[in-house]
């Protein structure tokens, strides 16, 4: 069965309408007179919409027919095919990054819709998310050339982007890249020879273009990533009039098999096989130090596809979820706890579902709130005049970024899991959807960096960064607001747990910052702090929205139409703050006890 699209469009408009300021947003410039706060409502109703009766039907086919490998040729289902145009045509990838385009919509705005076309159909996210990012890339570092030849189609989705890092000897570490640039005597130019694997995207039959934004290294240019440069590298040669001309000796060696996105084309993709492969680098070349930008280049569009990472696992989180709530409605099995004579009775009432529900429902609502903040200060950062929330804004992006891919991913699985499981043995078999959307969302905790790797960059790098200042700041932010709400009438006992966690959380990390002195300590801890960390901060949003919720309860009543919506935000945090929150105090524990274990065991161990 295809993967049932379930959501709705309640929780979105809450965040954007009455927990996010998005006049901040839509009062500057770059947004000024186009959309505001009062299109949102049909904004994100159409989208759904739209998800839902064009996109959703697609899925069928990306899972049961799949991609096939033909030739040299990626042949993708037909209806993948019309999702895809319906996805460009409504202004929903590439035209976003068109700073000329009066109908772009805000990063936090075309985020909150892009939940559903993932969740719709997340074989094909592969193909026109990446189409922002790449245009972005040669729009802020290419030079006018290389912007009129490419920029219009990518926009338009006409041509598709990819970002090609991954090579079979170098994957996290991709310092250890052998693709080579050739320097010609056109400059600006180069041969590009190499082998990138992993490549989403890397041929498909959708677009009659495929721009390849691919790392390599110039020949001479320094060792490791330092040396590393950004090109532009089309599967046809534009002609004069800018449409596909000559074959770019760009080859797919052949396609992935996955356990899911069945219908995304993984390549592996050889480039200059005959020697004729040319790239056109994006900024300027290897300076005299060997030292190339194609890093700080790609990490632009890396860390958008990182926060991409995240959000997926909460768009299939949460239509995992709704088609829980929905088949525990209609499941009739055993008999109420509470009145046991009643009869056979809907498994919704029985306390363990209702428990499974909660946690998705609580970690789904914080997922959301991380990733559309996230963009919402990164509107803020790319567009505000407003010079101290501009350095507001990068702290915001710095810290939250690694924790939105990381802790999103890991607890969507989680979720997602706990849904199957209210189907029961149903939930195991392929004629439901959660089954298939657990596969799909396997991938998310390893796209775009392991999670691994981003609990490294938020130990060893965001919190040491500028001697600890960027994440004192971020840490400040939530510190200031239970200080300002902890008396909150209702929430007292709330507030109380979660300030005693957060003093947990404090000697935690001094535990394990004196600890990490010792070589291998950090890396074996890494991941737990950041699931530490991601707690917190997701407790703190809970906490922010339920205060919000309270005052709509107290001011419409229960007999309001919106009651079950704004209670069940209450109960959101009150869950997740009293069940989840309670596990930092236990990771202080865990630390405590410096263990060593797994510095000390010998690997043979293993084996036996």
């Amino acid at each position: 069965m295809s993967s049932k699209l379930m959501n709705s469009s309640r929780d979105q408009k809450f965040i954007l309408k009455e927990w996010l300021n998005m006049n901040k947003v839509f009062e500057t410039e770059r947004f000024k007179g186009g959309y505001s706060v009062d299109d949102l409502d049909f904004i994100v109703d159409n989208a759904l919409k739209g998800a839902k009766e064009v996109v959703a039907p697609s899925c069928e086919d990306s899972d049961e027919i799949g991609c096939k490998f033909e030739n040299g040729k990626v042949i993708t289902p037909e209806s993948s095919k019309d999702a895809y145009r319906f996805i460009v045509e409504n202004g929903f990838a590439g035209s976003n990054a068109d700073p000329d385009d009066p109908s772009a919509l805000p990063m936090s705005v075309l985020w909150t819709l892009n939940e559903y076309f993932i969740a719709a159909n997340p074989s094909i996210q592969t193909i026109w998310l990446a189409n922002t990012g790449s245009a972005g890339l040669i729009r802020d570092f290419g030079n006018d050339e290389l912007k009129n030849t490419y920029l219009p189609k990518l926009y338009s989705g006409e041509w598709a982007g990819t970002m090609d890092l991954t090579e079979p000897q170098a994957g996290s570490d991709v310092g250890d890249s052998t693709t080579r640039a050739i320097p010609t005597d056109e400059p600006g130019v180069y041969l590009i020879k190499g082998t990138k694997q992993f490549i989403s995207g890397g041929e498909q039959d959708i677009t009659e273009n495929i721009i390849h934004l691919a790392l390599a290294r110039v020949e001479g240019a320094a060792k490791g990533t330092k040396g590393l440069s950004l090109f532009v590298v089309p599967k046809y040669l534009p002609d004069a009039d800018g449409n596909p001309g000559e074959w770019n000796d760009i080859n797919c060696a052949g396609i992935e098999h996955k356990m899911g996105h069945r219908g995304a084309p993984t390549c592996v993709v050889n480039f200059g096989e005959e020697g004729t492969c040319k790239g056109f680098i994006l900024g300027n070349p290897p300076g005299e130090d060997g030292a190339g930008a194609g890093m700080m280049q790609m990490f632009r569009m890396m860390n958008e596809e990182r926060l991409m990472s995240g959000h997926s696992g909460c768009a299939l989180a949460a239509s995992a979820y709704h088609n829980a709530v929905e088949y525990a409605n209609e499941r009739i099995q055993g008999r109420q706890t509470t009145n046991p004579k009643a009869g056979r009775c809907n498994i919704i009432k029985h306390e363990d579902i209702k428990r499974m529900l909660m946690f998705q429902k609580s970690h789904i609502e914080a997922f959301r709130a991380m990733v559309i903040s996230t963009f919402w200060w990164m509107d803020i950062q790319h567009n505000s005049s407003d010079a101290d929330l501009v350095k507001k804004s990068r702290i915001f992006t710095e810290v939250n970024t690694p924790i939105v891919k990381a802790y999103c991913s890991d607890l969507a699985l989680q979720c997602i899991s706990e849904a199957l499981q209210i189907y029961g043995g149903y939930g195991f078999s392929e004629e439901y959807p959660v089954a298939e959307i657990y596969r799909d969302a396997r991938i998310y905790p390893i796209w775009e960096g392991t999670n691994y790797i981003q609990s490294l960059d938020l130990v060893g790098r965001k919190m040491t960064m500028k001697k600890g200042e960027v994440f004192g700041a971020w840490l400040k932010d939530i510190k200031d607001f239970v200080n300002a709400n902890k008396d909150e009438a209702g929430f007292e006992k709330e507030f109380a747990i979660y300030t005693d966690a957060m003093k947990k959380y404090d000697e935690t990390l001094k535990i394990l910052m004196a600890l990490f002195a010792t070589p291998g300590m950090a890396q074996q801890y890494a991941t737990r702090v950041l699931h530490a960390t991601g707690k917190l901060w997701a407790g703190k949003l809970l906490l922010e929205m339920a205060l919000i919720a309270q005052k709509k309860i107290d001011e419409l009543g229960k007999d309001h139409f919106d009651y079950a919506f704004y209670a069940g935000k209450v109960a959101s945090a009150r869950f997740f703050i009293k069940n989840i929150i309670p596990e930092i105090g236990a990771f202080l524990e865990v630390a405590k006890n410096a263990d060593t274990t797994v510095l000390e065991v010998e690997e043979e161990i293993f084996f036996v």
